[in-house]
This record gives C-alpha cells, structure tokens and sequence, in this order.
C-alpha cells in the first residue's frame, strides 16, 4: 500500500469531497475503487467491511495514522485531518467564528441534504418502497431543493462570501458545495434559483484542485 490510498468511487459525493481536499492541498495519493453498484456493491464484500463496516466510502489510509492499521472515515472528519496535518493551504479560517460558519455550511450539505439523497437512500425507495423512477426523482429534487435553496438565501446575503464560500480561498464548504451541485445536475434539479451557489461553483471549476477531482477525470469513471 502506498503511504496515501484513498478508497472510494468516482460518483461518491463524499469521496469527491476528499479527492478535492487532497488536491488543495497537493497530497499524493493511490486511487482505490470501490464500485457502489457492481456485483451488488463492492462496499459489502468481505474485504471492504474490514475497513468500514458501515459499507461506505471514502476510506483515506495516510502516514501516520496507517501505522495504526486503521482506515479514516468518514469525509469531513478526513479532510478535518488532513487540514491538521497537513497546514498548508488550510481549509477551515483561523477566527474561532468563521470556522464555525464553514463548519455550517459544510454540515448543512453533508448532514442535511445528502443523507436524504444518497445511494442506498435511493435504493431503499426502489426495491422496498417500490417507488418508480419518475417517484424516486421526484423525493431526491424535493429535499435536494429545500436543501439548496436554504444555502442560497444564506450565502446570498452574508458578506464573508467572495468568489467562494468565504473569502478568495476555497475552503471545506466548497469541497462539499461542488459535489452537491453535480449531482443536482445528475437528477436534473432546478438550479435556476441559486445562482450565488452556481457562481461559487463556477469559480471553483476554473482552479485543477476541483476540475481534477470531477467525476468522469476519475479512473474509474464509466
């Protein structure tokens, strides 16, 4: 194993977040996929539950913390890490007050939006609810949309927002605001009515930590 091995899958919200963080920061790392949805989802094999058994990615292995033969997970605890061992181009501001707002924005994306809306969510609705696709879309947009449009209201009208969540330097809200929003485009939600979010994104496409990161830049992209 290499010194930095990140486990995940390229359409991961949270392993997307990671790939972004590492990038930011201009860490190295080996790419280990995890395929969500081939042979019935490679997280539930053997070999992966030995690493998380809650079956979900990502799974960051990195000096020191590899000496301890124990995975990170878990996204924002990783690039909480990483931002604490790795101080350059630090992720979260130095006033005790804006980290808390970061903090916020990031947890409201991470703990409120996408749970509602991630995969086995989605599985969930499909083979034990019996929802259809067309019914399934519908509940991803509805608490996709609530989600986003509270953040819109939110950055729209605070003066700590630049061309990035806070300030001219991207920041962990950003590692979670660019994965959200592709995939609000992926179940082709209604974007129109936050464009302070779409322009954060916008500028955040432009730097390589985050065009790198994209999806379909992934190895193990389809």
């Amino acid at each position: 194993m290499q010194a930095r091995t990140l486990y995940g899958y390229f359409r991961s919200s949270a392993s997307y977040r990671v790939r972004i963080a590492l990038n930011l920061k201009q860490l190295d790392y080996e790419t280990v996929s995890i395929h969500l949805n081939r042979h019935g989802g490679q997280q539930f094999s053997a070999d992966f539950l030995a690493l998380n058994p809650a079956a979900l990615v990502p799974v960051l292995f990195d000096q020191p913390a590899a000496d301890a033969g124990a995975g990170l997970t878990q996204s924002l605890a990783i690039i909480e890490y990483l931002d604490d061992i790795y101080p350059q181009s630090p992720l979260l501001p130095a006033n005790p007050q804006d980290r808390a707002w970061v903090r916020s924005i990031a947890l409201a994306i991470s703990c409120d939006i996408h749970p509602l809306n991630n995969l086995r969510v989605l599985q969930y609705l499909v083979k034990e609810l019996k929802l259809d696709e067309d019914q399934k879309n519908a509940w991803y947009r509805h608490w996709c949309g609530l989600g986003l449009a509270a953040l819109e209201k939110q950055l729209s009208t605070d003066a700590r927002v630049g061309k990035y969540c806070f300030g001219d330097t991207p920041t962990l809200a950003d590692c979670c605001l660019v994965p959200q929003i592709f995939n609000a485009q992926r179940f082709n939600c209604d974007l129109t009515g936050v464009p302070t979010l779409m322009r954060i994104v916008e500028n955040c496409q432009l730097l390589d930590a985050f065009s790198a990161a994209m999806p379909a830049r992934q190895p193990d992209a389809e």
